[in-house]
């Protein structure tokens, strides 16, 4: 009897230990070695798409997990995924933002060309793809998560494993820094043409906390500037590490104290 509760217990176990390994993933190659180790028991996929933005304005950025040669995050534009992903966006809250599965072979997939040659050779080999997505209400900044796989069918099973999987996929990409190719033109001008000197704040920077000081939140401040919330997240990302501080709290503080006095 002992031996029959271990065993009913175990395919629990092996999910939990899957999970508990998300938290400690700190890099792109990490991430990548997590979905491409134990992970796969339960949901067997060679690429893994996670795109997040405004979908309604096509304003979407790209982050791509894979092994496969060519298809990497720099390789492939946002650009030429865009419509792909928006496709998929709406197909998914049609489906009452639940996860689904779709053979790539049709439909919505239909004469896309994604990618470099070789990312686009690699791709076709694709037969199906795993999708859920999350809706961003607060922030503004949804979500949809693709994963391509080799195998002719995508199991029934891993629409409940997805479920339960993503937020700790979600949660594990906020973690990580972004790679250069995902930051919004604006912000890459920004770099390039700004001094990195601690505490000096750009125009745009310093009107932003000023909004901050007003206790407004990030989608607020897009409204206010005609600007995305996901581009204002950046531009406080940027203050915060120019500020050195760590939340708004202490960055409302810091600008106070720093330019109240000049």
């Amino acid at each position: 009897m002992d031996m029959t509760t271990d065993n009913q217990y175990e395919p629990q176990d092996k999910l939990h230990g899957v999970l508990a390994e998300a938290l400690h993933v700190r890099t792109h190659f990490e991430l990548m070695m997590w979905l491409q180790g134990n992970f796969q028991q339960f949901i067997a996929h060679d690429v893994m798409i996670a795109a997040w933005g405004d979908f309604s304005l096509g304003i979407i950025y790209i982050d791509i997990v894979s092994a496969l040669p060519g298809v990497r995050t720099g390789q492939i534009s946002s650009a030429n995924l865009t419509h792909l992903l928006q496709s998929l966006f709406v197909y998914w809250q049609k489906n009452a933002k639940t996860p689904f599965s779709l053979s790539v072979d049709k439909g919505i997939f239909h004469d896309h060309e994604i990618g470099c040659i070789e990312a686009n050779i690699n791709l076709k080999k694709m037969k199906c793809v795993l999708v859920h997505g999350i809706k961003d209400f607060r922030g503004g900044h949804d979500c949809i998560y693709v994963m391509f796989s080799s195998i002719d069918k995508m199991p029934g099973i891993c629409r409940k494993h997805i479920a339960t999987f993503l937020p700790y996929i979600d949660y594990t990409l906020r973690q990580l820094e972004h790679l250069p190719e995902q930051l919004p033109e604006e912000l890459m001008q920004i770099e390039q043409m700004e001094s990195e000197i601690i505490g000096t704040l750009s125009p745009r920077e310093a009107e932003i906390m000023e909004w901050v000081k007003s206790g407004k939140t990030n989608q607020d401040i897009g409204s206010i500037l005609n600007i995305s919330a996901f581009t204002v997240k950046n531009h406080m990302q940027r203050i915060f590490k120019k500020l050195d501080v760590l939340n708004r709290a202490q960055a409302v503080t810091k600008y106070n104290r720093m330019y109240q006095t000049q």
